[in-house]
């Protein structure tokens, strides 16, 4: 009876397996894809928690810095300013949020220098505790970029190798933007020297 069943019927299960097979391969392509963009938006997350534990302590810094620097209002505001625009550009976007953190980074780098020509305000101790916490969160932050940025080449290339890309494009998968600093100073954490 086996024999009876003849080529049509092989032909029909060999059809069917392929069949079979390029859907589960294609269930796992588009699986994957989809974890790479979860982790994509996990990093990004992680990234906005450590921006906006930085955004709150910034107030407490300019508060504390301000008491003892009466001629560097111009500074204190340029760093309000750069912080209120980095907080307004959230949800705006990967390249606009990473321009508005490269301006504030750089407000803070000139206000770190103020600061040193200060040695009261650098032995008070609410400021050497914000200093600690500023400083705790910039390397965060720089480590959560670069997870970011890691997640989202790996995303990156999937979307673009044969043969999950053809997967990708076929439901819209679109490529993840990287988070960097244009500006070289920005890239590194304020430096405060006691």
């Amino acid at each position: 009876m086996m024999f009876a069943m003849g080529t049509l019927g092989i032909t029909l299960i060999v059809i069917g397996a392929g069949f079979v097979l390029a859907l589960l391969w294609l269930v796992l392509a588009y699986n994957g894809l989809v974890r790479f963009r979860n982790q994509v938006q996990n990093a990004w997350a992680q990234i906005d928690v450590q921006l906006k534990r930085r955004w709150d302590l910034i107030p407490n810094l300019v508060e504390t810095v301000k008491g003892y620097t009466k001629h560097e209002a111009e500074t204190l505001q340029r760093v309000t300013e750069a912080r209120n625009i980095a907080q307004g550009t959230a949800g705006r976007g990967v390249a606009k949020q990473a321009e508005a953190e490269s301006e504030l980074s750089g407000a803070l780098s000139r206000l770190m220098v103020v600061v040193e020509a200060y040695p009261d305000l650098k032995a008070n101790q609410n400021y050497l505790a914000l200093q600690e916490e500023l400083t705790s969160t910039e390397n965060k932050i720089s480590f959560s970029r670069q997870f970011y940025n890691d997640s989202v080449m790996k995303f990156n290339s999937r979307t673009q190798v044969f043969p999950t890309n053809v997967v990708a494009g076929v439901f819209n998968f679109k490529q993840g933007e990287f988070f960097e600093l244009k500006d070289p100073a920005a890239r590194e954490a304020p430096k405060v020297q006691f």
